[in-house]
């Protein structure tokens, strides 16, 4: 078990062979922020601009070995996801959500392999459920982006734990008004909506439109 990489990077035991996790599997799950490229409350989401908040990650990237390389404009799309982030919680404060406390996770890493590291765009925690958001600077998304939005939700629910049930959705953020419920290949249930309907998705597990 000690040699699959993706419970070595989140595990360790003691000189009695007793294992021990990491990252706390409760709310809120400390541990977490050693993984993240940026982790903390929305709260505290909210009050950083724009300029501040990549600075915070672009240090936490480098912490936990995610690479930074520019090429395909990777710091952009880092810009246009916090923009859809941000327009969510006040969408959500303006429903009356309150989610000041919800934990945050930006580039969550996951070890997949020995050398082979995957990271989650935007993970979203609520004391009752968690999210899964994969970001696209798209209006339409082949199947395999579906595909490569679920594939993390195996991983996640080991790391946050069973009785926390984690809803993966894929973002469009260059689409308008859009909200609808794919299949992965894997069977999954993947929402898929444009970064103005992404409340749907929260909306969907927690129910506050009504």
């Amino acid at each position: 078990l000690y040699n699959n990489p993706f419970v070595r990077d989140l595990c360790y035991h003691d000189d009695e062979y007793q294992w021990h996790c990491l990252i706390q599997q409760r709310f809120p799950h400390a541990g977490l922020f050693e993984y993240a490229g940026w982790y903390g409350t929305v709260g505290e989401f909210m009050t950083l601009d724009e300029d501040a908040w990549l600075e915070e990650l672009k240090v936490g990237c480098a912490r936990i070995g995610r690479n930074l390389n520019d090429a395909r404009g990777l710091i952009h799309s880092f810009c246009d996801t916090r923009e859809t982030m941000h327009q969510l919680f006040c969408d959500l404060n303006a429903y009356g959500v309150a989610c000041e406390d919800w934990e945050l996770v930006f580039e969550l890493r996951i070890k997949t392999g020995r050398r082979i590291r995957i990271y989650a765009d935007v993970v979203v925690i609520s004391p009752s459920c968690a999210f899964s958001l994969e970001f696209k600077m798209k209006d339409e998304a082949p199947q395999a982006e579906v595909d490569q939005a679920a594939k993390y939700i195996p991983y996640l629910q080991v790391v946050l734990g069973s009785h926390l049930p984690v809803f993966p959705a894929l973002v469009l953020t260059r689409a308008c008004d859009r909200f609808e419920v794919l299949t992965a290949n894997n069977g999954l249930h993947v929402a898929l909506a444009s970064g103005d309907a992404l409340f749907n998705v929260i909306n969907e597990p927690l129910q506050f439109l009504k």
